[in-house]
């Protein structure tokens, strides 16, 4: 016979066992409930960006709120699903679990417009993620090419710098051998024994400074010389004519896009709606910036000035950085949708930059270069289908923009 106490222990034991298997089941459920297919998690990948989930939270680490890894073993999902689509009443009506979130973060979750299946590719997103962590980067090597002649944007007067060294250099050499050949030339007539009155007042006589600097030779190398560093200084100045690499104004607000689109790593394609769909990728709207601010940040005098603005009815008055001449025609989406171009390629590394500054030079000769550079993605596009054909008859190298009309005048000017 067993003891009492001991079958109060085995009878703990037991319940403790069939809770763990229980809770492990109920995970196990949970984790069921997640769609695993590669289409559902890229579809979650993207409204994880565009609804900018990732300015308050990564997978792995807490941000503004928690993190998402594992939140389908702490939460029921229909739990997640309807505190996703409306916080702010779940915490009005008093639900426990949306309570201690709010007390533990003093932060309230804007309303998301999503479905349940919306959530539920963005929870496949996550649980991806978490199953398979992201690999460090090697560091990229320097840029070449188009975006290498994106920062030197100098190339005319680097051409003038090495000419002029060039004749300078010129000049100098031909000055020691005149000099050599006047030594020469005067000790073989000193060594002459007939020579005339004349000759010898020649060849006897004494360098003048003074008069080396009013000889006609001299005068005429100090013009010249003086006339060319006026011509490239002219040059210079008509090549950098609206080039305004590196202008960086002083806007409104102190907006960051080191904390915005590097820290939080929000998808430009938020902010500027028009980039995939529009000539302009647009300046984004008060409201799209209420979107998080009426909720983080909000004693931030910064920030009070969005809510002025909205306030008022007024858009804020940013200053443009980036400008191009009326006559030249340049599409976002045909650059970004179409020919998959990263931002930072034109704009640098925008998401380290606390304040935007014009990082390429933005001229004719930095476009054809690209274009001369680039290759065309044709991959999925029927439409290139001909064109690829027809390339590949006549060349081996990779088709480029160039060889599609990006060098053709019609093509950026009206």
């Amino acid at each position: 016979m067993l003891s009492k106490k001991l079958l109060v222990r085995f009878a703990t034991a037991c319940m403790f066992v069939c809770c763990f298997v229980f809770s492990g089941q109920q995970a196990f459920a949970q984790r069921d409930k997640i769609p695993t297919d590669e289409a559902i998690i890229k579809k979650g990948e993207g409204l994880f960006k565009e609804y900018i989930c990732n300015s308050c939270h990564a997978v792995d680490k807490k941000v503004v709120g928690p993190a998402l890894a594992g939140i389908y073993d702490r939460r029921e999902v229909d739990w997640i699903l309807s505190f996703v689509k409306s916080p702010g009443k779940m915490i009005n009506d008093g639900d426990p679990q949306a309570v201690a979130l709010f007390k533990e973060y003093n932060q309230v979750m804007p309303n998301q417009d999503l479905s349940d299946e919306q959530i539920l590719s963005i929870m496949a997103y996550v649980l991806h993620t978490e199953e398979n962590p992201p690999v460090e980067a090697a560091p990229v090597a320097t840029a070449t090419g188009a975006e290498g002649a994106a920062q030197s944007g100098g190339v005319p007067s680097e051409y003038l710098n090495v000419i002029m060294v060039t004749l300078i250099v010129v000049l100098v050499l031909l000055l020691v051998v005149l000099v050599i050949i006047i030594n020469f030339v005067s000790r073989y007539l000193k060594d002459k024994k007939q020579l005339s009155a004349e000759d010898e007042e020649i060849v006897n006589e004494k360098f003048s400074v003074s008069a080396f600097l009013r000889s006609p030779t001299v005068i005429g190398i100090v013009t010249f010389l003086v006339v060319t560093l006026a011509a490239k200084n002219v040059i210079d100045g008509l090549y950098t004519v609206g080039v305004q690499q590196g202008y960086a104004p002083t806007q409104p607000i102190a907006f960051s896009h080191e904390i915005h689109a590097g820290t939080y790593e929000i998808d430009c394609q938020y902010c500027h709606t028009g980039v995939e769909i529009a000539k302009s990728a647009n300046i984004p709207s008060v409201n799209i910036c209420m979107n998080c601010h009426s909720q983080i940040k909000t004693d931030s005098p910064e920030i009070q000035k969005l809510y002025a603005a909205q306030e008022s009815g007024k858009p804020i008055e940013w200053v443009r950085v980036h400008n191009l001449p009326d006559l030249a025609y340049f599409n976002h989406s045909q650059h970004v949708k179409v020919g998959e171009i990263e931002c930072q390629t034109c704009h640098g590394e925008i998401q380290e930059m606390a304040v935007v500054e014009q990082f390429a030079p933005l001229t004719m000769g930095w476009c054809i270069d690209c274009h001369r550079n680039t290759d065309v993605n044709t991959q999925g596009n029927g439409y290139y289908d001909k064109l690829v054909e027809m390339h590949n008859a006549t060349s081996k190298t990779p088709m480029k923009v160039a060889d599609i009309g990006g060098l053709e005048c019609a093509k950026c000017h009206y």
